[in-house]
Parts: C-alpha cells; structure tokens; sequence
C-alpha cells in the first residue's frame, strides 16, 4: 500500500519505508521517542502504530485504513488501552499479514504523530 503523506505532498504516494522514515523525525522532533519494532516490505507493507502515554500508562493502537469513499485513514482497531492486549493483537495481525510494519511511539502526551485522519474505530 502506498500512502499520501502530508499536505505539501498531496496526492504523491510513499513507499512504507520512506513514510514511516518520515513519521520517525516527526514524532521525534515534537519530542518523542520513535522506533521501527518489526520491518514489513518496504514499498507496500501496512502499518500498526502502538502509542504509548508514559504520564498515565496507557496504551493505543492506530492501524492504515482506506473508507468507501477511498480516503485513507487511521482507525484504531482494538478498544483496549492495555500494552499486552494490543501486543497480542499486533502478534495476531503479523500472523496474517507478515509484510506489516510496527512502529512504536512512546510520548509523556500520549500524541500519536499522525497528519493523516484519525477516525475512532
């Protein structure tokens, strides 16, 4: 899957590795510690976003999506807000799809970094 990637490249698509590249600097510059978990393929693999909030202990988990209407998205798949749920999901969704990429965010706030929409699942 190939990505927009930010305003000033609407309508451009990324490869994975270029967009989560990308992503890393900008959690990294607002503060935040970014770091690749699992490599997936690098031109079209997905990507599971696990955010960790270090202020209150919990956890979430933004997974790519693509609506009806064809606007990609992120939406988070699993309710919980428990670092072992969404470990275990993330186990489950590499089981069935081994070109996902795992990135992991771990911020005082919580933000995710996304410029992207983020819809609630």
């Amino acid at each position: 899957m190939t990505r927009p990637f930010g305003p000033s490249w609407q309508g451009m698509l990324l490869s994975t590795d270029l967009w989560v590249s990308a992503f890393i600097r900008r959690a990294e510059s607002g503060g935040a510690f970014a770091v690749v978990v699992r490599k997936g393929d690098l031109r079209a693999g997905a990507v599971l976003l696990k955010v960790l909030n270090r202020t209150d202990g919990t956890a979430r988990l933004y997974s790519e999506a693509v609506r009806m209407d064809g606007e990609a998205v992120w939406m988070q798949p699993a309710g919980s807000q428990d670092e072992p749920d969404l470990d275990r999901y993330i186990e489950r969704a590499v089981r069935i799809d081994p070109d996902v990429w795992v990135v992991e965010v771990e911020d005082r706030e919580g933000r995710h970094f996304l410029q992207e929409r983020v819809e609630r699942g």
